[in-house]
């Protein structure tokens, strides 16, 4: 069944669970994207998924529900997850500490119309990220159907959501449709509006996608975090212990790039920032000097110049974004990000943050998208692996069902 019901152009040709025919005693496998710990303060991630969720079981469907958390030898049970969404839903909510295997299997058999069962962290099984086909056939053994939710892993082909896809027909969850239709007015050029963008935060998605991207399509950047990091090292300055993220050469090799040629974008690098060792007090260092031995940056100072900049925009009106902290906000280093927000929080400027890490360390009760690298790679290719793999999924082959 394909859906021409998406007003972004990504959801052309996607089958839209809302569109599904629902039945009493349906097996559906729900793939979220509940990449929180049991402190998180925000549950975004958790609470964007129950309105889906909430469809299926009143329609007295029995659900499976997959969820990844953390990195493979790190993740978490998920135990924490089916307590929270027990306390939403209106329905029974049951966890089962496994995924695959007979066990899995015979437990999925046994969910009642109307129940849902949380099982175990997808991030268990190394070939979760790799997309291993064999894993995906053992998480489809859960049902008959699957609700594809979990934006903040749209960008990511992993075996829970889009290995799955080859072997049951697959329909986007609205949560997902609501992300993509929020993302679209910041993607591509304007012509019109000004455009900025500020890139913090420790993935390498943030330079990979966001930094090759946005110096092409928006008219100010204003790089925090690892980003700022690369591209200081990409320069020839020292920047001693501060963060470099997963994949420091890669990152490297952009980051020259950017600095190599023209683009559309200003790129507005600060002059000064604040740094500090691992414990001891902070202090303010310029850019040409070089971070000290044993220190790393943790934040950015505003320069005038750029301050300057981003009122002048903000004055005219624009559309601005923000991906990931600009400083170390979970240490106290705050004052970089407070003052980005500030100044891009003006009436004429309309402001989105991206990725829940960035909504939780920042002074922000607006807009926000629950997936960053997600929301960084659709707005960079207008599409997400997620989203292609249901144009091929069977229920796209098969016509209604």
């Amino acid at each position: 069944m394909r859906s021409e019901t998406g007003t972004a152009p990504a959801l052309r040709g996607v089958p839209l669970l809302r569109d599904a025919p629902l039945g009493r005693g349906q097996r559906w496998i729900y793939s979220a994207g509940f990449n929180v710990t049991p402190s998180s303060r925000r549950s975004e991630r958790l609470d964007t998924e129950l309105a889906d969720l909430g469809l299926l079981l009143r329609a007295g469907c029995r659900v499976a529900l997959l969820s990844h958390q953390g990195e493979h030898g790190t993740a978490l049970a998920l135990d924490f997850v089916a307590d929270h969404l027990r306390a939403r839903l209106a329905a029974p909510v049951d966890y089962h500490p496994v995924n695959t295997g007979p066990d899995a299997a015979r437990r999925a058999e046994r969910i009642g119309p109307g129940e849902l069962v949380v099982f175990g962290n997808t991030r268990h099984h190394a070939g979760e990220t790799a997309g291993d086909p064999a894993l995906a056939a053992e998480f489809a053994a859960l049902g008959d159907l699957v609700a594809a939710g979990g934006f903040s892993k749209a960008h990511r082909a992993h075996a829970s959501n889009v290995g799955i896809m080859a072997f049951r027909p697959g329909f986007l969850a609205d949560s997902v449709v609501r992300e993509v239709e929020l993302l679209a007015p910041w993607a591509g050029a304007r012509d019109n509006l000004a455009s900025v963008a500020v890139l913090g935060g420790s993935k390498p998605e943030k330079t990979l996608t966001g930094l090759a991207h946005v110096m092409d399509t928006y008219d100010v950047v204003v790089p925090g975090g690892v980003v700022l990091n690369t591209l200081l090292r990409a320069k020839g300055y020292d920047v001693g212990g501060s963060e470099l993220g997963s994949r420091p050469e890669e990152c490297l090799a952009v980051a020259r790039d950017v600095l190599g040629r023209p683009h559309r974008a200003e790129l507005l690098l600060p002059d000064e920032v604040v740094v500090a060792p691992p414990t001891g007090p902070a202090r303010t260092v310029r850019v040409s000097d070089g971070v000290p031995p044993g220190h790393a940056v943790v934040d950015l100072v505003v320069s005038a110049a750029t301050r300057a900049r981003l009122t002048h925009l903000a004055t005219r009106g624009a559309r601005a974004f923000v991906a990931g902290p600009p400083g170390h906000c979970a240490r106290g280093f705050t004052t970089g990000s407070g003052h980005l927000v500030d100044l891009l929080t003006a009436p004429a400027v309309d402001l989105l943050l991206l990725g829940g890490d960035t909504a939780a360390e920042l002074p922000w009760d607006g807009p926000v998208s629950t997936g960053g690298g997600s929301a960084l790679h659709y707005l960079a290719h207008g599409t997400c692996p997620a989203l292609d793999a249901l144009r091929g999924s069977p229920a796209t082959e098969e016509g209604d069902t």
